[in-house]
């Protein structure tokens, strides 16, 4: 008995499961087509949760950048330490994870 990713969940099943424990996917019915339609549908997943935190890496960039200027907050208080964190942490978040997507497009 050999231990193998299950191809929707990727999570470890036994080789003589008929089904997936943790998906239900039916394994028994599954042929060539289906296999590299799964993979296809998990990339197109993935590619998608990048991209939504590509957002709201986005959303902290643009929300402390704009809360720092549009109340003129005051340097050395707490909301401009808030400020500076929210747009750093955003910016680098963004660009982390847009490199993440290139290479991800890039991986076949």
């Amino acid at each position: 008995m050999a231990v193998i990713n299950c191809p929707s969940c990727k999570k470890k099943i036994s080789d003589k499961a008929n089904a997936c424990s943790h998906c239900g996917l039916s394994l028994q019915a599954l042929d060539t087509d289906k296999i590299a339609n799964l993979a296809k549908v998990n990339r197109i997943n993935q590619a998608q949760r990048l991209m939504n935190y590509s957002f709201i890496a986005m959303l902290l960039f643009c929300g402390g950048f704009l809360f720092m200027f549009w109340d003129n907050v005051e340097q050395g208080t707490w909301q401009y330490l808030l400020a500076m964190t929210s747009t750093i942490i955003g910016f680098i978040l963004y660009i982390v994870i847009r490199i993440r997507l290139l290479f991800f497009k890039r991986q076949k």
